[in-house]
């Protein structure tokens, strides 16, 4: 059925094609942005020609995207920032529950939608977990190395394959501009100290990069511990062919688990490595490779690991191709082909293996004045006898110079993991019946632009899901039990403010509205997913100080799901100039007790104070 249907896309792409041909502009009136005539009157705002790499087939402008995509620049104020859980939070639709500061592991989810289905990449390069989603965000290069952290909100499986159901969170990184080398060092409360470098060699033909990070802490309360180190090296070399991007990281993350999984003292230590190549085959083709191995070892008693333990060994590999035929400047066709497969070796899961391929097609149609149109589908073929059509429909259009509507639909689903499927402990068990979960996502709203310095967006979602996993249970004392839910759907309201005050002031408003369907349970007391928030509203100001010190402030007001609201209340001093750079972060000034896992409580008030020292290169 999914094939005759991709099939009937090829054909109507290729009518589409040839009508696109006949009505497009001519290329003498074609430029980067498809609705160049029409937004000629106006200057387009600096927050309209942010690209982003999500969303779309090629990147596109944020003015450009008829999807709702964040863009987080994370070179902008880089020592504001301590984790990218500290970036990915000041997105009002991106949940973290995160099991407490720094180097801790944390769960990412949007819209309400559970950790597990959202997507992390890593350069475009899937990086989730198969062994359980808890590791997704387990990266193995360090903050440093990253330029961008983009986030799709809604389903992305077209474009983007398995587990881009709720949304897509990308971490990117770049070439350097320029050689260079720094380091820097921070101590701060709950005997925090750290440690950073990153160097840089750029060329025209070949450019290095080598950094190492790490984070240890003694805990603000027993067995709260953590040790979190990560290191990568990448290279950049050009040839007539292309550019070849080449990454090794890896990472090694050991902490405390006290009450993660229940009423234990226990302990886990996860440790990863990741390699990955692209490259380019000329203007219209590129290709890659990556290859994740994760280890996790967890103890469910610190001080006696002989009483219960678990290793995993989890393997993960994706191949892709890639090929573009672009006309008029504006006008796409994309399609590729991507292979997945991913294992694990486990004394409580088993050994398991799975693999799977896909091919995916999509259509851009930018070169009208003031639409866009954007229609595609994938194919997707997995091991066990099953297969997945995913199709998705976008588009946008310029009611006024400053003011575009847009709208979207599409197809999102998730394959259990093998925790899902075989896990099983004290307080936890698994389903092998599991299938795998499913989602539409309808969205549309408006993106107004008044002036250069100001940009308006708010966008309505729904998002009906099928077989939708969680961890249930009859009463606090029983265990809980993987299962399959259905007539459950998320509905919400997303809006933001980006005001650039003058020319060292920005204020940043988002706030985030989510309702679910509760009856889905009938009396069962659910693990994760009525853990969502249903009100979440965060502001943030950045404000420099002449060349002395740039402030930066955010406030986070959450209201979760029949839970009181909180607010937590972080600010960051930084000096950005010269070669010595001090830095204060203050966390939870507020010093509010909560959660943002049920039992497992967050640090208070905190500080980390630090300089970066710039040996040599831009500053």
């Amino acid at each position: 059925m999914g094939s005759r249907c991709l099939a009937a896309i090829l054909a109507g792409v290729s009518t589409l094609c040839a009508f696109a041909q006949q009505s497009s502009q001519p290329p003498a009136s074609a430029s980067s942005t498809p609705h160049a005539a029409f937004a000629a009157r106006k200057k387009l705002a600096t927050v309209r020609t942010t690209v982003t790499v999500l969303g779309a087939p090629d990147p596109v402008s944020l003015g450009e995207s008829a999807r709702s995509v964040v863009v987080m620049d994370t070179q902008e104020h880089p020592l504001a920032f301590n984790t990218v859980e500290d970036y990915l939070r000041t997105d009002s639709s991106v949940q973290i529950s995160q099991r407490g500061a720094g180097g801790y592991p944390a769960d990412l989810s949007i819209r309400g939608t559970s950790f597990e289905q959202t997507l992390v990449l890593l350069d475009g390069f899937r990086v989730n977990d198969p062994e359980t989603a808890h590791n997704n965000l387990d990266l193995p290069v360090p903050l440093d190395t990253m330029t961008n952290i983009e986030v799709l909100h809604g389903a992305g499986s077209t474009l983007y394959g398995a587990d881009a159901l709720g949304g897509v969170a990308d971490f990117l990184t770049a070439r350097p501009a320029a050689s260079s080398l720094w380091v820097s060092g921070g101590a701060g409360s709950f005997g925090e100290n750290q440690q950073s470098f990153v160097g840089n060699y750029a060329h025209r033909n070949w450019s290095e990069q080598v950094a190492g990070h790490r984070d240890f802490s003694s805990g603000f309360m027993y067995d709260r511990d953590y040790r979190n180190e990560n290191a990568s090296v990448e290279s950049w070399i050009t040839s007539p062919v292309g550019t070849t991007d080449i990454l090794l990281g890896g990472s090694d993350t050991p902490f405390g688990a006290n009450n993660f999984y229940g009423n234990y003292p226990s302990w886990e230590r996860t440790k990863g490595w990741f390699a990955s190549i692209h490259q380019e085959l000329g203007a219209q083709t590129d290709g890659g490779f990556a290859y994740r191995r994760h280890t996790d070892n967890y103890v469910l008693f610190r001080n006696d690991p002989a009483i219960y333990a678990n290793n995993h060994i989890d393997g993960s590999w994706q191949a892709i191709l890639r090929r573009k035929t672009v006309w008029n400047g504006a006008n796409g066709l994309y399609y590729g082909l991507d292979f997945d497969g991913d294992s694990i070796h486990s004394n409580n899961l088993g050994q398991h293996a799975r693999n799977w391929g896909s091919g995916y097609v999509d259509f851009d149609l930018r070169s009208w004045k003031r639409a866009t149109l954007s229609v595609g589908a994938r194919e997707e073929i997995i091991s066990g006898g099953y297969d997945v059509f995913s199709p998705e429909a976008a588009a946008s259009y310029w009611i006024r110079p400053a003011l575009k509507a847009r709208a979207s639909a599409g197809y999102g689903f998730r394959l259990p993991t093998y925790t899902d499927l075989y896990y099983s402990d004290p307080s936890t068990v698994g389903n092998s019946k599991l299938k795998p979960e499913s989602a539409w996502s309808y969205e549309g709203g408006f993106d107004w632009y008044p002036r250069r310095s100001l940009a308006v967006s708010v966008t309505g979602f729904y998002s009906p899901q099928t077989n939708f996993i969680d961890y249930v249970r009859t009463s606090p004392t029983a265990k809980w039990h993987a299962t399959n839910l259905n007539l459950f759907a998320f509905a919400g309201t997303e809006a933001s403010m980006s005001w650039q005050v003058n020319h060292s002031q920005q204020v940043n408003l988002s706030w985030t509205w989510l309702d679910g369907v509760q009856s889905v349970l009938n009396g069962l007391q659910s693990e994760y997913v009525f853990n969502y928030p249903v009100h979440n509203a965060v502001f943030n100001w950045y404000a420099s100080v002449g060349r002395w010190a740039m402030i930066n402030t955010r406030v986070g007001v959450q209201q979760r799901f029949q839970q009181t609201a909180y607010p937590v209340w972080d600010v960051s001093v930084v000096h950005e100039y010269g070669r010595l750079q001090p830095f204060l972060q203050m966390t939870n000034l507020s010093n509010t007790g909560y959660d943002e896992i049920v039992g497992v409580p967050m640090p208070g008030r905190a500080f980390l104070g630090g300089v970066r020292i710039w040996i040599f290169g831009a500053h």
